[in-house]
């Protein structure tokens, strides 16, 4: 069983990257442009948003890991 204090912390870490997602405004054409920038690294600070991304998705796993164990899709 997971300790209270380590589902606090996933839960905290959720809010803030849900929080920080808030404020964006992306056209399709600003989706494509940032997609083709982050096929050819190219992005500005990539390294920073590569490691945002694997945080994400070590978040989304860490979730999907949760509702597995538990019994909730």
């Amino acid at each position: 069983m997971m300790k209270a204090s380590r589902i606090f912390t996933i839960t905290a870490i959720i809010a803030m990257l849900s929080i920080a997602g808030c404020g964006k405004t992306e056209t399709p054409v600003a989706n494509a442009v940032e997609s083709t920038k982050d096929a050819l690294d190219m992005r500005e600070h990539e390294k920073l948003k590569d490691a945002g991304e694997n945080a994400q998705d070590a978040i989304d796993d860490t979730i999907k890991g949760i509702k597995e164990e538990t019994g909730t899709h």
